[in-house]
């Protein structure tokens, strides 16, 4: 029997845009299920501590930001935000069945002098979410989604940006509606989307600036809506899927008084 330990941790990354990344605690590479796991000897996870309660378990994972795998740039953009996480063992000198140790998704992430430090929120996390959804005036649908029921044909083009000036971006067509969401086809913002919060016949403001340079890269408009029930009723016509309680009275409701 040897005395030297044989076992490795292994994380499987699993971003929101599609993209699966596989690093290893280990000093060189492993291929586990058809994944490469890219060597990553400073990726270190904290204490995992699991019990029989339904309090939500969590961890950090920490590492430095010098594998090509992760970078500086992409934590910022937020494309490893919701990012689903599993964290196995596995003997290197042997692969077999890997053993898993926690799973969850990325909550907070921190980067600084060159390491990042991600919180892993286990799946218990989701008994803490509201069971229903609260009131509003306005309305929690999205517009083109399965509750809304708008078509969006006919309501999304395709435009290239050709220059940038923080969070404007002229582009070859301007955008014919003033909320929308902006969706980046390629480039370095490749995967990301913004919300549009202007848009004139030059271009578009976005509600923040891109994380990289996006002149030159496609985009994809989607129009938008404000939520409220006058643009269903007259933009949209579609009162009947409204997803608000506009005439609900609120909690001022208690602090009125006849003559007020």
């Amino acid at each position: 029997m040897s005395a030297v330990s044989t076992l490795t941790l292994c994380w499987r990354i699993e971003r929101c845009d599609g993209v699966t990344i596989g690093l290893t605690a280990h000093d060189r590479d492993l291929v586990v299920d058809g994944l490469a796991y890219r060597a990553a000897p400073g990726m270190t996870p904290s204490a995992i501590v699991r019990d029989d309660t339904l309090e939500a378990p969590a961890m950090s994972v920490e590492g430095a930001l010098s594998h090509a795998a992760i970078r500086e740039g992409d934590l910022r953009a937020g494309r490893y935000d919701g990012a689903r996480v599993v964290v196995f063992a596995l003997d290197w000198e042997r692969p077999g069945v890997p053993v898993p140790v926690a799973s969850g998704r990325i909550g907070t992430v921190e980067t600084g002098r060159g390491r990042f430090a991600a919180e892993l929120l286990g799946g218990e996390v989701r008994l803490e979410a509201a069971v229903v959804e609260a009131t509003s005036p306005g309305c929690r649908a999205t517009l083109g989604d399965r509750r809304c029921r708008v078509a969006m044909r006919g309501r999304r083009t395709m435009v290239r940006v050709t220059s940038q000036d923080g969070a404007r971006l002229v582009l070859t067509a301007g955008a014919g509606f003033a909320r929308g969401r902006l969706r980046w086809i390629g480039g370095a913002n490749g995967g990301l989307s913004a919300f549009i919060v202007a848009a004139d016949a030059q271009g578009v403001t976005l509600e923040a600036p891109p994380a990289f340079d996006g002149a030159g890269a496609l985009v994809e408009l989607s129009e938008g809506c404000d939520g409220t029930l006058a643009t269903c009723r007259d933009r949209f016509g579609n009162v009947a899927n409204f997803r608000g309680e506009p005439h609900l009275p609120g909690i001022d409701l208690l602090t009125r008084y006849p003559g007020g």
